[in-house]
């Protein structure tokens, strides 16, 4: 009898201490998920709706660069301050809007060339084109978090965000 107590005790110290090395080791686990979804971008209502490239040629006047611009919409109700937030190209042009307040379920055209800020469209005052016929747009947030991506290749467009 008395190696059957001694028994039942062992496998109750074992039992216990699994237990605390199960108590343990979860919230590790739950941490290192934690972080790896910290280092994606949490889902935005701030979006790249659209995207109009620029010709390749050398008429570089406003008027031709400001037919070359990427849309933003806010495809959520409330209206959101984009103040930091920007929009880049694949060779690392960057536009950064200011106190720009974006409107539920509305859109802004961000336009290469130079013209007036308006509640719909915005200009980077560029004096060269910006958006190629293969090029890739990135939106990121006032943090540098990734939004969205709009890829496109000549006369295919293609959606990544």
């Amino acid at each position: 009898m008395s190696a059957s107590l001694a028994t039942r005790r062992f496998v109750a110290a074992f039992l216990a201490a699994g237990a605390l090395v199960g108590a343990a080791a979860l919230p590790a686990s739950a941490d290192d998920h934690r972080r790896d979804r910290d280092h994606r971008a949490p889902h935005s209502a701030i979006v790249i709706s659209d995207v109009q490239y620029g010709t390749a040629g050398r008429d570089r006047s406003d008027r031709a660069l400001n037919r070359e611009w990427v849309e933003v919409e806010n495809t959520g109700r409330r209206s959101v301050n984009l103040r930091g937030f920007t929009l880049t190209d694949r060779q690392g042009n960057r536009y950064r809007f200011g106190d720009f307040r974006l409107d539920g379920k509305s859109t802004v055209r961000v336009h290469t060339g130079q013209g007036r800020d308006t509640h719909r469209d915005v200009y980077q005052d560029r004096r060269h084109q910006i958006w190629d016929e293969r090029d890739t747009a990135t939106l990121r947030d006032n943090r540098g978090n990734v939004l969205d991506t709009d890829s496109w290749n000549g006369r295919r467009h293609h959606r990544n965000g």
